[in-house]
């Protein structure tokens, strides 16, 4: 029987639904089919149709809409395949009926939180009986304004235009406004003071890592819906394959060779509940269910534990209490990921997770913009919790591993014989990873000179750089998000002084040497080190500590550094090496990586030269890589280089 609330009025077949709901969304695709209208009305404003199309033929590609007010609010709209508004154009579009956007544009409409019943209830009992419980139950205490009357009439203006053209037209909109349309409707209306035009609407593809935090129904059950709502894909056939792991992800192997992706594992673990769910509209306890025999699949696979008859009834148990606790008759996804936490552990959790949060069709690059949105941004409520994997320990049998024997003298002086060589040069694997070393600095310094740069300003269309949380919170009360857009730097980097220590009485690190580039690739080098006397290695290699260097390029330009007057003023050897740096650096700025910044002095002189000094704390940077490269070899001839490789450890 048939409530008689949900009766069409006029040629106008009404179908009042919860927003983005699993359950909804199959009524109205089901409404759909059986009724063939000939136009669909939504209740959306008709100044976001187009952008609103546009997301729907993205499906199943996740979109969101964002858009601000007058007062400077964003509004976010998601367009996901559960969201029975959403079916309902998506239908209306691959069916060539037309659809239309009914509902009024206003700038300012409150905020509502209204309880009502769980829809599953929709499942198990039906629309009728469902919408006959909401009216008598939340109907009559139901918060209602002016703007939501505003909102009535309007429909009820639009409605009645659409009567005038068709004979069957499927009215979607929420519970909590139907009964008002429908009275508003016998009435004569007047067109409604609207927004007519919307600009700055914006149409994002949403970062597939964010959805588990953004979309209203879990990933995992939108993706059953999808599949269900077309053509069943083939089920596959997961017999024939194991899931291992290997390099920290799932590998789906089979013959020893890799054959599937970890993406494509958890899209056959999708199709594979969906075809052994039965026919009709999709059971989010069925969904539920598979899904936890597919995350103890993935479990068992992991870490090679099952996961017991026991703990499972204890699992689905403790779900639906929780539940309960809430006014909920199914466990949402964080209620499930608690309860797979609490039976199991934290690695079935984690297993469960990675599955429910899986969309396989979201992909992280899209023709259109994306967009990383968080739950924390959205209000939306959200709960967080913490796994922490424990990954099973493999004992694996010792492997004996050959040391490097360190090369002694035969006699007392046969090293120093080496030193005949008047020629000194350097070690070239160690020449690579300085020159590597250097370029990463360039690179790093031009990061620097970019944040710096950096400009905050509000949201619009585009996240630009980033959202600038600091920005964003220090304008909370502004209600809007800022943010960053990187100015690109005018200049590249040319030198890099790296000064791992002043030394300013120049007895640690006596040595002082200036060398050319032997090739164009290559820098220029001027050093303070270590006295290579005091320490020799090999016949005719001595090894030296950097306190700290200069490099530029290109090579073959560089003077005798250290005994130029031009640089007699310098205070200290590491200002006489950034003063050669900026002497001979082709670009404008130049990085200089030490403990303390340079004296304002030496700022002054660079700018005088037009340079800019880049300076980056030696904190800030890895000390295992500094360890790296401040050791160097001094070789006594080329001829030096082809044994070299016996005493350099």
């Amino acid at each position: 029987m048939i409530n008689d609330q949900l009766q069409p009025f006029g040629p106008v077949h009404p179908v009042p639904v919860v927003h983005f709901s699993l359950e909804f969304a199959g009524v109205v695709r089901h409404l759909f089919q059986r009724l063939r209208p000939d136009a669909v009305a939504v209740e959306l404003p008709n100044s976001l149709r187009d952008v609103v199309r546009k997301g729907v033929r993205r499906l199943p590609e996740i979109s969101v809409v964002l858009y601000q007010n007058n007062t400077g609010e964003t509004f976010y709209l998601p367009i996901e395949p559960t969201d029975p508004v959403v079916e309902a154009i998506r239908s209306g579009l691959e069916a060539n009926v037309p659809v239309h956007f009914v509902d009024p544009d206003l700038d300012e409409y409150p905020s509502y939180r209204d309880y009502v019943p769980d829809t599953y209830a929709v499942y198990r009992l039906g629309i009728e009986a469902y919408f006959d419980i909401y009216s008598r139950e939340v109907l009559p205490v139901l918060k209602r304004g002016p703007a939501d009357m505003r909102r009535e009439t309007g429909m009820a203006y639009r409605l009645q235009e659409l009567a005038a053209k068709y004979n069957k037209i499927l009215f979607v909109c929420g519970l909590a406004h139907l009964e008002g349309v429908r009275a508003a409707f016998f009435r004569p209306q007047a067109e409604p003071l609207e927004r007519i035009k919307r600009t700055g609407v914006g149409l994002f593809h949403l970062y597939p890592d964010d959805l588990p935090e953004v979309m209203t129904e879990y990933p995992f059950l939108a993706a059953v819906y999808e599949y269900r709502r077309r053509k069943l894909p083939p089920k596959p056939e997961l017999s024939k394959f194991t899931v291992r792991r290997k390099m920290g992800v799932l590998t789906l192997m089979t013959g020893g060779k890799d054959t599937w992706s970890e993406e494509e594992a958890l899209d056959a673990s999708i199709r594979w509940g969906v075809h052994d769910m039965k026919p009709g509209p999709v059971d989010r306890q069925m969904v539920s269910y598979r899904l936890f025999q597919q995350a103890a699949r993935h479990y068992r696979q992991d870490t090679g534990e099952d996961v017991y008859r026991w703990q499972k009834r204890t699992f689905f148990r403790f779900s639906r209490n929780f539940a309960f606790m809430e006014n909920r008759l199914l466990p949402d996804f964080y209620q499930l990921l608690v309860s797979a936490r609490g039976c199991v552990d934290d690695n079935f959790c984690y297993a469960f997770w990675r599955l429910g949060s899986f969309y396989p069709w979201q992909k992280r690059q899209a023709s259109i913009a994306t967009i990383r949105i968080s739950g924390e941004m959205l209000w939306l409520g959200t709960r967080k919790i913490r796994i922490r994997r424990r990954l099973p320990r493999i004992k694996r049998r010792p492997v004996y591993i050959p040391k490097k024997r360190r090369m002694k003298e035969r006699r007392p002086g046969e090293w120093l014989e080496g030193f005949a060589d008047p020629y000194i040069c350097s070690y070239p694997p160690e020449d690579l990873v300085i020159e590597d070393y250097g370029n990463f600095l360039k690179t790093k310094g031009a990061h620097v000179l970019s944040a710096d740069d950096v400009v905050s300003v509000p949201f619009e269309t585009t996240v630009l750089d980033g959202i600038d949380m600091r920005e964003t919170v220090r304008h909370i009360h502004e209600g809007r998000i800022y943010v960053r857009e990187f100015k690109r730097i005018k200049g590249g980097v040319g030198s890099v002084v790296v000064i791992f220590d002043e030394d300013k009485t120049g007895e640690r690190y006596p040595y002082l040497m200036t060398w050319l580039g032997e090739h164009d690739q290559e820098s220029d080098m001027a050093f303070y080190a270590t006295d290579p006397a005091d320490h020799i290695v090999g016949p005719g290699i001595s090894r030296c500590t950097y306190g700290g260097f200069l490099m530029t390029y290109p090579p073959l330009r560089l003077a005798d550094v250290w005994g130029d007057p031009e640089y007699a003023w310098a205070r200290t050897r590491a200002e006489r090496l950034l003063l050669a740096g900026l002497e001979y650096s082709l670009e404008k700025h130049v990085v200089y990586v030490a403990e303390k910044p340079p004296r304002s002095f030496i700022k002054q002189v660079a700018g005088r030269w037009g340079k800019r000094i880049v300076y980056i704390p030696i904190g800030q940077v890895s000390p295992i890589r500094l360890k790296q490269i401040r050791t160097l070899h001094v070789l006594a001839g080329k001829d030096k280089r082809q044994i070299a490789k016996d005493y350099v450890w």
